[in-house]
């Protein structure tokens, strides 16, 4: 069965199911509470035999910075060393419109939302490029784009809600709707993974979607709206002035003041949008089944840390793949703790700085499987043998 195949069985089958949901609710298990209950800590023995093992390669011990410490992280998340190699990789860009962009965020029309989901699927859109350098695949997940999308291949048609409410009148969403969200995520990454992906990447495309970014990380962190509202798309300074009085509009209006204590559900139904709800499923699930993922731009890591704020242990497997340059996400991934691979001021999204990023990841797995020991290569030690350029010494300056 060919992907695109795969993607349109997965599709007709939510579909089935999708009218059946409310009377399923009360009867089965909650997917969200049976997914955090299957994540478990990065697996303490597994790090230790990873990072034994880097020590007795071929190489400087840490000559390969912080390459070795994802191969560790991995591995942990594997419960083995080595762990298995993070491909093929697959993309799913979650797409949804906001209903904040009422509000003159941004001077692009809603519109943009749909045009561009129509560009990935025919191929056309950067992520399709730097997918297709890296053998990745790509899927679109509609959860809330305003207008109807024809079926097509590629595209999962999962929509809750034709976009958000305008979050600085009311909730963005309804407490239903941002649990329907996260199941999309957690089903998605459950279909990609049984489909043979082996490492989850996240994209996503909704106009306004940094307003909603900058308002749950100001909400996760406790930072004030100016120091996590960027540009986005590259709005001037009266726009960007009015972006950071939205955002923190917003924050006002939902009570969501630096040591709120709000449920982390209730902060992504006040000011979420409903991308950055099924990525944070989208996360939980992958964490659940033990499969990497590699975060992409401030978009993932307000959905990151909302999932994080459900289950802490869903971060074991996240890699940030790069810095955005918005300044919610250097923020975003500080408070989460990950060092992101790439640093070139992309501010794109759709998963591409992530794309970037990720034959770093594979890289990094693949030299606990490939590169020799000392022992097998014959190559003899040094240790203490300082600054002269040995294998068993430290790298030279």
């Amino acid at each position: 069965m060919t992907a695109g195949h795969r993607q349109e069985h997965g599709e007709h089958r939510e579909h089935r199911e999708h009218g059946k949901h409310e009377e399923r609710r009360e009867d089965a298990v909650d997917l969200i509470d049976e997914t955090v209950a299957a994540i478990a800590p990065l697996d303490e023995a597994a790090i230790r035999d990873a990072r034994d093992h880097q020590a007795r390669l071929t190489k400087p011990p840490g000559s390969l910075g912080v390459l070795e410490e994802v191969s560790v992280r991995l591995a942990g998340l594997a419960g083995r060393c080595p762990p298995p190699l993070p491909e093929p990789a697959a993309v799913a860009v979650f797409a949804a419109d906001h209903g904040v962009h009422a509000q003159g965020v941004t001077p692009w029309p809603q519109e943009v939302t749909a045009q561009m989901v129509a560009n990935f699927l025919a191929g056309g859109a950067v992520v399709n490029a730097f997918a297709a350098q890296v053998g990745a695949g790509v899927s679109v997940v509609d959860v809330g784009v305003a207008a109807e999308l024809d079926a097509a291949p590629g595209l999962l048609r999962r929509k809750i809600a034709p976009g958000t409410a305008d979050m600085t009148a009311g909730p963005a969403m309804t407490p239903e709707q941002t649990r329907r969200a996260v199941e999309t995520g957690i089903t998605v990454a459950r279909e990609l993974a049984a489909g043979g992906a082996r490492c989850l990447i996240t994209g996503d495309m909704g106009i306004a979607n940094t307003t909603a970014s900058a308002a749950l990380i100001a909400a996760f962190t406790g930072l004030p709206p100016e120091d996590v509202t960027g540009r986005g798309t590259g709005i001037d300074d009266a726009t960007h002035a009015r972006k950071v009085a939205v955002v923190r509009a917003a924050l006002d209006r939902h009570g969501l003041a630096p040591g709120h204590g709000t449920a982390p559900l209730d902060v992504l139904a006040a000011v979420g949008g409903l991308e950055h709800a099924a990525l944070a499923g989208f996360v939980l699930g992958a964490a659940a089944l033990r499969v990497p993922v590699v975060l992409d731009g401030v978009i993932a890591g307000a959905a990151a840390l909302a999932a994080a704020a459900l289950c802490p242990d869903a971060l074991g497997g996240c890699v940030a793949g790069h810095r955005s340059a918005e300044p919610g996400h250097a923020a975003a991934v500080a408070a989460l703790g990950l060092r992101p691979l790439v640093d070139l001021e992309l501010r794109l999204g759709e998963g591409t700085g992530a794309l970037l990023a990720l034959p770093l990841v594979q890289g990094a797995v693949r030299v606990l499987h490939e590169v020799a020991t000392f022992d097998s290569a014959g190559v003899s030690e040094k240790p203490g043998a300082a600054g002269d350029g040995a294998p068993g010494g430290p790298a030279p300056a």
